[in-house]
């Protein structure tokens, strides 16, 4: 089987469990396999070389062990021919502690498939730059002192699926989310030119999550069209410095279906009206789409809460299923 059509096949198999999403909330996998390795790696060093001698068509095959330093990737694959970095749970990718730097860096480096391995004991678990067509599958991503998967300046077109990840925020609990989307209106001087982070069109599938300090899922003023779709999300590791929900939805026109989450501080799922436009940076936190939902709160807040519900287009469909929230379904009007 050539990599592209593995490719095409990941892809299809996650759209159809998007469709089927509403039905049957459980988790889902892209359910791809690492194609037969190029190179295989069984020592730091190597890892590095290989890394940076990367080319479009490679598999590269950690055996299992653990492999400190500091791990980045700049050579973009191809549509035809992707760059995979495959290895076993027992393979893991570290940096130098919770105060240490990334676990692994995607800079610029499109068409890349991570599969299987592990990332721990880093600052930061996977982070994505520039790039688009990554996928993030099957990775186990835990013991980090900030957030676990991050995909931001202008990383489009990518999905994160299938992956674990807890026990993060170990540095900063308001950086401990799960999976992050975009990046903050106030690094976009830093990481954007001052311009909204456009990391549209992602979709994070599949997801278990839990043990995070901060939302398990953060969607960033700047993103638009996105899908979160059959993730398991625990809040029980929440605290107050870092969240108040599952999902937090500040970005334009993100599809939130057929997730399920159980215990949380505040509120289950919940949006954020972020008005920059007197900027020039537009508006946010609009026209936001749940279903299907399954959300057991166990806390004091809405299984749904919409910041300014009269003015965002933000829609909660009634067939979300909520349970154990003190204030009830959610603070607007449900819709069929």
């Amino acid at each position: 089987m050539s990599l592209p059509r593995i490719r095409r096949l990941a892809i299809a198999a996650v759209l159809v469990l998007i469709v089927s999403a509403v039905a049957s909330p459980s988790p889902a996998r892209a359910d791809s396999e690492c194609p037969p390795p190029t190179v295989t790696v069984a020592t730091p060093g190597q890892l590095a070389a290989a890394l940076a001698a990367a080319q479009p068509g490679d598999v590269i095959s950690v055996e299992d062990g653990t492999y400190d330093g500091n791990w980045t990737a700049t050579t973009p694959g191809t549509a035809e021919e992707p760059i995979w970095l495959c290895g076993s749970s027992a393979a893991v990718l570290t940096n130098d502690g919770i105060t240490g730097g990334y676990g692994l860096h995607l800079d610029g480096a499109d068409w890349w498939h991570l599969y299987g391995f592990t990332v721990a004991d880093a600052q930061k678990g996977v982070i994505v730059d520039a790039a688009e067509q990554v996928t993030v599958e099957g990775l186990t991503v835990h013991g980090v002192g900030d957030e676990g998967i991050h995909l931001r300046t202008h990383t489009v077109d990518s999905l994160v699926t299938g992956n674990t990840i807890h026990d993060t925020g170990n540095r900063r609990e308001k950086f401990g989310e799960g999976v992050y989307i975009g990046s903050s209106d106030a690094n976009w001087g830093v990481l954007t030119g001052g311009q909204p982070d456009r990391s549209d069109r992602n979709t994070i599938v599949g997801n278990t999550i839990y043990d995070t300090t901060a939302e398990a899922i953060d969607i960033k003023e700047g993103t638009s069209d996105g899908v979160v779709s059959g993730n398991v999300m625990d809040g029980a590791g929440q605290t107050e410095e870092g969240a108040d929900s599952w999902v937090d939805a500040k970005g334009n026109s993100w599809t939130i279906v057929g997730n399920t989450g159980t215990h949380s501080l505040l509120n289950g799922y919940e949006t954020h009206h972020r008005n920059l436009t007197k900027n020039g940076l537009g508006n946010w936190g609009l026209n936001n789409v749940f279903t299907g939902n399954v959300a057991d709160v166990q806390g004091p807040g809405r299984g749904f809460y919409v910041h300014d519900p009269s003015t965002t287009g933000n829609v909660v469909h009634c067939d979300n299923t909520v349970t154990g929230a003190a204030l009830g379904y959610a603070n607007l009007t449900c819709a069929p």
